[in-house]
């Protein structure tokens, strides 16, 4: 009686809550979507919008809000704001807007960094219809093979190759003729992987609503009773891999997705919904990723805001009474100071915590309890290559390569971490080779006969940190020698794939822990943000990683409030503007959702009784 009297008692608040909120007005609207224009293909037109440089007369007057980065995080909460009539400022500490999603050319190649295709952009689909709103329908996508990522064992002389397949019963389908005695394996994956999809906005929800009751709901074991996804978030990949069975290169396909955590050591929630995130499909930006900040900008500009680049952050400024305040902008030898009522944080939780607020500040306990929830992430190595032959010449895919040197995920991942520095370049255990060129149906149109290549892989940032205090391009031979190891390396490995592209190599760069840090601030070069471990998905642990902190007037946003990711953190976008604004912007997301199905209902029928007449 007790627990139905506690959950009437939930439910009633939730609906008190929603009805008090509905009140607002919405920053989000069908009418807001508008038919996309044709691609901007002019650099000069372009630069005026992603590389407007920090002046403090282009500062707007009477500021609402100061957002650190933009990333996509960032940039969904900033473009959110400004739609809810907020006058939003953006400052980003490289010279192009975007963070993981600019692009850079160099040699007549343009590659993206972080951005390499995304999932659940189907018609209607919530993913979709909040791009749409951040953009106002103004970005595009192609939709890739449905043979969208191939995962390669390169263990013997003949690599086992997996192609993986998009589609509401074709990925399950398709699992089960590659691995046929493993049948009932891939049922419950699959069964894990709907339940997760399903109830993952529970997690979302406890960040959003009242932490005691959060706390008190977890607690209680109130929470577990509503949903087994808290008990899911908990456990392993490997315990729940071998739980299903015992079948490595299965278990494999199942953690396929590396993000520096081993599957030992990650949520198995989380693996599930990475593979789940391309059930209905993977699709790339028409134009490249650099459309992402290119759209969201314009949108921003439009409501009176402005995304100035080349303005580093020094320092967020805080009262005595320990509010924020503004922040501090290194411009030349000066510190310009900006003020607003609200900063926003999208540059992670380290450089936020350790590194921009004030000494005095960052010792609070408070801000330490936040800091120890968390460990960093692994580094990352891209390695840039330019080919000049079009796809066809060169045989290369449209879909993502994901190449293990065996089925043993954890394995491959101690040995690797453990080594040492001198050991590691040519031990790389793990690529992901995707193919930019490839993906984008107008990269011809704007590099005719070129092509580009982008391989990932994690690395430890010690190996590099002898370097940390040496200048950008400017680092020395030893430096240089080390990185080309690991570049010789996997590049090699590669050509064992794909032959051709050897002969016809006229650009490469490589993009070490140290170039992640120089240009996108990432903390010890991790992209994806602080470390995906399995006790950072705990469900306390979720609720309490919340987008407002111990600093009054201080929120953040981005990978580090959800996950890791562009889905990820545009959702850390989401649920900060729901913080700001006190209001959750999901409940217009899917209203818009469910009138656009119901439009798209209305039309159909419409079309059928044109016809029968």
């Amino acid at each position: 009686m007790w627990l139905l009297l506690w959950m009437v008692s939930f439910m009633v608040w939730v609906g008190g809550t929603i009805w008090f909120f509905w009140k607002k007005p919405s920053p989000y609207s069908v009418a807001s979507v508008r038919p996309a224009e044709p691609l901007v293909l002019d650099q000069k037109i372009r630069d005026k919008v992603l590389k407007q440089g920090f002046t403090k007369d282009k500062v707007p007057e009477n500021l609402d809000a100061i957002i650190i980065g933009s990333g996509i995080g960032g940039m969904t909460v900033a473009a959110t704001l400004a739609k809810a009539g907020k006058k939003v400022l953006v400052l980003e500490q490289h010279d192009v807007a975007g963070g993981c999603c600019h692009t850079f050319t160099e040699k007549g190649f343009e590659f993206d960094v972080g951005l390499h295709y995304f999932g659940q952009l189907h018609e209607n689909g919530l993913f979709r219809v909040a791009f749409d709103q951040i953009t106002e329908g103004q970005l595009q996508f192609a939709e890739l093979p449905q043979h969208f990522d191939s995962v390669v064992i390169d263990e013997g002389e003949k690599p086992r190759v997996y192609p993986i397949l998009s589609g509401r019963v074709e990925m399950e389908k398709n699992l089960k003729k590659l691995f046929p005695d493993e049948h009932k394996a891939v049922e419950e994956f699959f069964k894990d992987m709907k339940l997760a999809a399903r109830r993952i906005p529970l997690l979302a929800i406890l960040k959003l609503m009242p932490q005691w009751l959060a706390l008190f709901l977890l607690k209680s074991g109130i929470a577990d009773l509503i949903s087994p996804v808290f008990r899911l978030s908990t456990s392993s990949s490997t315990e729940m891999n071998y739980k299903l069975t015992s079948n490595k290169d299965l278990h494999l396909v199942f953690s396929y997705y590396f993000y520096g955590t081993a599957p030992k050591e990650s949520s198995y929630l989380i693996n599930a919904l990475l593979l789940h995130h391309f059930k209905r499909g993977a699709y790339y930006p028409k134009g490249g990723a650099s459309e992402i900040p290119f759209h969201i900008t314009r949108v921003i500009q439009k409501y009176g805001g402005r995304v100035l680049v080349r303005a580093p952050v020094s320092r967020i400024l805080v009262d005595q009474s320990g509010a924020a305040y503004g922040v501090t902008v290194k411009k030349g030898e000066d510190h310009v100071e900006i003020r607003a009522p609200v900063i926003i944080s999208n540059c992670g939780i380290f450089n936020t915590f350790q590194k921009l607020l004030p000494p005095e500040i960052q010792s609070k306990p408070g801000i330490q309890s936040r800091v120890d929830m968390m460990r960093p992430g692994k580094a990352s190595f891209l390695l840039f290559s330019g080919f000049d032959a079009t796809q066809e010449e060169l045989g290369i895919p449209r879909n993502s390569v994901y190449v293990f040197k065996s089925n043993d995920m954890d394995g491959m991942m101690d040995e690797y971490f453990s080594m040492s520095k001198d050991e590691a370049p040519e031990n790389v255990p793990m690529l992901l080779l995707t193919f930019p060129s490839a993906k984008d149906p107008g990269s011809q149109i704007k590099h005719p006969g070129k092509s580009c290549m982008t391989i990932l892989t994690m690395v430890n940032y010690e190996w590099f940190e002898e370097w940390k205090d040496t200048r950008v391009r400017k680092r020395g031979d030893d430096y240089f020698d080390y990185k080309m190891r690991f570049t010789n390396y996997i590049f090699d490995w590669a050509c064992k794939l794909f032959p051709k592209i050897r002969d016809r190599l006229v650009y490469q760069e490589a993009a070490t822990p140290l170039t992640n840090m120089h240009y996108l601030g990432s903390h010890l070069g991790a992209i994806y943000a602080t470390d995906q471990n399995i006790e950072r998905f705990y469900a306390e642990a979720v609720a309490r990683n919340r987008c407002d902190t111990p600093v009054k007037n201080l929120y953040l946003s981005g990978q580090d409030i959800f996950s890791c990711g562009i889905a990820g953190a545009l959702h850390g976008g989401l649920l900060c503007a729901s913080t700001v604004l006190n209001y959750p912007v999901y409940i217009d997301l899917l209203f818009i959702k469910k009138k656009l199905k119901w439009m798209k209902a209305r039309e159909m029928e419409k079309q059928v009784k044109q016809k029968q007449q």
